[in-house]
């Protein structure tokens, strides 16, 4: 009785600083009953956004940010963007939450709570970036179906929890293990309980890397419900639907996992470059792995205004998936010339990289400055939009920003 009493208290003190007053006769509120002022919630408020947040949907929630947010170096909360396919869970009781790890190519299923996790294995903090697979899907012509995301769906949080690959050594896994999949406890839109909004997952190579957690918390503290408490599995450098949210089981698979949203057309991209709205066969479409090498100027804000002869400080981050950036660019001149940046190296392997550079402009005028990154490999981001593909996948094409000198 003290318990529920707890809890209903708990849930009431929330939607009222959700709604922003105090709920009048809330004893008098019939059981699971829910209140119209929560049935169209204030986004910013409910998930601590920034007032300048894009919302892109409600049914489920995706949010993105602008670029001129992400000046941070570790991107917080407030600014992060929100990705889902489902509807994010509600009253998660940490006292029975378990985490379950089976399949077919695991010796013998076993089960943790959040506690044995934290207590049993070695913590690791680590900074990774996350980028959606569809960031930049509103250039995309013929368009993509989809969020018509712009530059804001990525982010580098820091992410506290366990190895993955140490849990697995625990739980014992079979030589013929070649994928894991994993199982968050969101709901279908539908609401059917037996659908699963998203069960995607990474080849046992990428479970098995030092960098890819199972975290509990993000930039210190427990992981906002939005991005995944109590638990997500963050494998950074992929597209950011490898990162499973509200985890509570993960497949060892002798296959290449087959949960929803593994099928093309969806997280795939062709295998070789097609025309612009052609039909791509099931077959011939590839999973996204390592995300491709991209930057993005995150000050000044672009619009930005300066006198003449003053000297403009950029900076912004890059980023490579499973590589490194080697080498940052910037062009006022539409690409026709490039000129170095300072680049820092990553704080751990899967960290964007942090560049900052100061410009002269020759008179007044209007002026575009474009972004350009190189990985280690000689690999550099196109200066126009990359090969379309049905779902607007991988678009890494130069940042630009414009600035008027007066």
């Amino acid at each position: 009785m003290k318990r529920r009493k707890f809890i209903r208290n708990t849930f009431l003190g929330a939607a009222a600083s959700v709604i922003g007053t105090e709920i009048v006769f809330s004893s008098s509120m019939p059981k699971n009953y829910t209140l119209i002022g929560l049935q169209d919630p204030d986004p910013y408020m409910l998930f601590s956004k920034h007032k300048e947040m894009t919302v892109l949907n409600d049914k489920p929630w995706n949010i993105e940010a602008k670029a001129h947010l992400l000046d941070d170096k570790i991107t917080p909360n407030k600014c992060m963007f929100i990705r889902n396919n489902g509807i994010i869970p509600q009253n998660i009781d940490i006292a029975s939450w378990k985490l379950t790890i089976d399949g077919e190519s695991v010796s013998k299923p076993k089960t943790y709570t959040l506690q044995d996790l934290k207590s049993k294995f070695k913590n690791y903090t680590y900074q990774l970036t996350l980028e959606c697979g569809g960031n930049g899907r509103s250039e995309f012509n013929p368009p993509a179906k989809g969020n018509q995301w712009t530059v804001g769906a990525v982010s580098c949080a820091e992410w506290t929890g366990v190895r993955l690959k140490d849990v697995l050594e625990d739980v014992g896994i079979k030589n013929d293990a070649v994928y894991i999949g994993y199982h968050g406890a969101d709901t279908h839109l539908s609401g059917d309980p037996e659908k699963e909004p998203i069960s995607r997952g990474v080849p046992i190579h990428k479970a098995l890397q030092e960098e890819t957690l199972l975290a509990f918390k993000m930039n210190g503290k427990d992981i906002p419900i939005a991005h995944g408490y109590p638990l997500r599995l963050v494998a950074g450098g992929w597209p950011a639907s490898a990162s499973g949210k509200w985890i509570h089981g993960i497949s060892v698979r002798n296959k290449v996992h087959d949960g929803t949203k593994m099928k093309a057309p969806a997280y795939r991209v062709p295998c070789k470059p097609v025309a612009p709205g052609e039909k791509v066969k099931e077959e011939n479409m590839c999973i996204i792995e390592s995300m491709p090498v991209k930057s993005l100027i995150t000050y000044p804000k672009s619009g930005a205004m300066l006198d003449e002869g003053e000297t403009l400080k950029i900076r912004g981050h890059a980023w490579a998936g499973e590589l490194q950036v080697e080498k940052m660019e910037y062009s006022i001149d539409f690409g026709a010339t490039w000129h170095n940046c300072q680049l820092e190296k990553p704080i751990n392997r899967l960290a964007w990289q942090h560049f900052k550079t100061s410009i002269k402009f020759p008179k007044k005028g209007y002026y575009e400055i474009w972004a350009r990154a190189t990985d280690n490999t000689g690999v550099s981001q196109p200066m126009l939009l990359p090969g379309w593909n049905p779902k607007g996948y991988l678009n890494n094409a130069s940042h630009r920003i414009a600035i008027k000198v007066k």
